[in-house]
C-alpha cells in the first residue's frame, strides 16, 4: 500500500516531519511517500495563501495517480482542495481536519481545536460545521503562533501551544485536544503527556484513517458529484491543467 501525504504548502522542513510523524503509525508494509507541490505559498494562514495552495496541490493528486498511489492526506488543517482532490483520485482522499475532528468525537464529548493564529479560527469553525461537528467542537482557540515559528529552533512554541491546550481544559469543558495545524504533528505525544487526555494530530489520524480505507477496498465514488471532472481547455498558467477526453 502507497499512501502519499501532501503538505500544500512549500516548507520541506515540515513536510519531512509530517512524513516522519505518519511513518510512526503506519502499518508495516505501507508506504508513505511526503510531498510539497513545486509552487505555493510557504505556509498557509489565510484564505488567499490556501487558494494559491490548491493547484500545487492538484498537481500532486495528478501526480500520484500517474504513479498507483492508492490513497492521499492532505496536511493542512484547512483542509485546502479536498473535494477537487477527490474528484482527481480514484483512492479515499482525507483532510487532517476532517480526520481529526470525527476521531475527538468517539473518543470524548467536547474537544478543541488549538490552533496558530486567530485569523485562521473562522475557518475551523467553518469545517467543524461542514463536517458535522459543530456539537462536538467546544472552541477553536489560537496562540498567536506564525506557523513557520513551528520550525524555528529555540522557539517557544510547544510551551505556548501547552498552555493553551491548557486553558482549553480549564475554560471549554473540554476532554479531548485536537492540534490544528500540520506543523504540530511531532508534539502530539508530548502535550498528552503534559496534560493527561487525549490529543488528536491530523497527519496520524488521516494516515490510518486512509489505510483502513484502503485495506477494505473502498475507493472515491465516480458517480455524481466526486466524478472525474469534465475536460475543457484551460488558459494561461492553468493551461497544463486541462483533462484528457
Amino acid at each position: 500500500m502507497r499512501i502519499k501525504i501532501i503538505n500544500p504548502n512549500t516548507t520541506w522542513s515540515m513536510t519531512e516531519k509530517i512524513g516522519a510523524c505518519a511513518r510512526a503509525v503506519a502499518r508495516p508494509g505501507t508506504q508513505i511517500v511526503a510531498v510539497s507541490p513545486a509552487m505555493g505559498p510557504a505556509s498557509i494562514e489565510s484564505h488567499y495563501d490556501e487558494a494559491l495552495a490548491v493547484p500545487g496541490l492538484l498537481q500532486e493528486i495528478a501526480a500520484g495517480e500517474r504513479d498507483g498511489i492508492d490513497g492521499y492526506v492532505i496536511a493542512c488543517f484547512g483542509d485546502p482542495g479536498l473535494k477537487a482532490a477527490r474528484e482527481l483520485a480514484r483512492g479515499p482522499v482525507i483532510g487532517i481536519a476532517e480526520a481529526a475532528m470525527h476521531m475527538a468525537s468517539f473518543i470524548g464529548s467536547r474537544f478543541s481545536v488549538v490552533t496558530t493564529l486567530g485569523r485562521t479560527i473562522g475557518q475551523a469553525r467553518h469545517l467543524a460545521e461542514a463536517y458535522g461537528m459543530e456539537r462536538f467542537c467546544a472552541n477553536v482557540r489560537a496562540c498567536e503562533l506564525p506557523v513557520l515559528e513551528l520550525e524555528e529552533p529555540g522557539s517557544q512554541a510547544r510551551e505556548r501551544i501547552v498552555a493553551e491546550c491548557r486553558r482549553a481544559l480549564d475554560e471549554d469543558g473540554s476532554d479531548v485536544i485536537v492540534l490544528g495545524c500540520a506543523g504540530m504533528a511531532d508534539l502530539c505525544e508530548h502535550v498528552a503527556d503534559v496534560l493527561g487526555v487525549p490529543v488528536i494530530d491530523g497527519v496520524t489520524a488521516a494516515t490510518q484513517l486512509v489505510e483502513s480505507l484502503v485495506a477494505l477496498r473502498l475507493r472515491t465514488s465516480k458517480r455524481g458529484e466526486l466524478a472525474r471532472p469534465l475536460p475543457k481547455p484551460m488558459a494561461g498558467l492553468l493551461e497544463g491543467f486541462s483533462l484528457a477526453r
